[in-house]
């Protein structure tokens, strides 16, 4: 059964909690899951809740009798029982990404929760000239695990059946290079740059000290994102917002 991608379906704003598996016809909990739905939540039998794969597919479920006992007890093959038909929504087109130069503190952590919960489909930390925080090796695939488990946890919050993609920490040229490879078009939100469209769907945020002229000549794309001087996280969060926006507004051709 296929769903609208547009406004989010009763059953998924209804449900207690939402969840991701492998195969939302047969939901298998995750034991982090499992005991969030059990001893965080404590959903009782009955209680609805909703199983997606995270690539548009979802399902209806209850809390089954086998789960009286608490998530020590409990089997995570046998906790949820299907009541419904998988539906199946398409992904949101054109499909949008933000990048990000990460700041200090838990900043980025935010940026990835209120990015996820806008819909924003692709995420990219950007490792830039001027970049004070500098996330390489082991620290960088930290980074990205925490960063995709702010994003699993955003989306099940704000009952988003389609994770969005956390890439690995790149350079402004790495994002060029991808962004081109699938056609579509980069820019970097700059001053005094135009108004962000969706002919241009991917925006690149730069860190507090902005960007160097290497990296503004090699995109050669800028967007502006308002009249006042926005610090990092906020226009990430405003670049998402716009973008977002603009898509839910498009009918017929790109604006």
């Amino acid at each position: 059964m296929a769903g609208d991608a547009a406004s989010p379906d009763p059953l998924l704003v209804a449900a207690s909690a939402m969840v991701f598996v492998d195969e939302p016809g047969a939901p298998i909990l995750e034991v982090e899951d499992l005991r969030h739905l059990l001893d965080v939540l404590r959903l009782r039998p009955g209680q609805a809740v909703v199983a997606s794969d995270g690539r548009g597919a979802w399902v209806p479920c209850r809390v089954a009798a086998s789960a009286a006992g608490g998530a020590r007890r409990a089997d995570p093959s046998t906790v949820l029982e299907v009541v419904g038909e998988v539906v199946r929504v398409p992904a949101a087109e054109p499909s949008l990404t933000v990048a990000f130069a990460p700041v200090k503190g838990d900043r980025p952590e935010w940026v990835v929760q209120k990015l996820t919960e806008l819909g924003v489909d692709r995420i990219v930390p950007l490792r830039t000239s001027r970049s004070v925080v500098r996330w390489d090796g082991e620290r960088a695939l930290r980074a990205g695990e925490r960063l995709r488990r702010v994003a699993r946890e955003a989306a099940a919050q704000c009952r988003r059946s389609w994770l969005p993609e956390i890439a690995p920490i790149s350079s402004v040229g790495d994002l060029s290079a991808l962004t081109a490879h699938e056609g579509r078009s980069v820019a970097l939100a700059h001053p005094g740059g135009p108004r962000p469209t969706l002919r241009t769907p991917v925006i690149a945020i730069g860190p507090e000290g902005g960007w160097d002229d290497d990296e503004l000549g090699r995109v050669g794309r800028t967007v502006g994102l308002g009249p006042t001087v926005l610090r990092a996280e906020t226009a990430a969060l405003m670049a998402g917002a716009l973008l977002t926006g603009l898509r839910s507004a498009v009918v017929g051709p790109l604006a």
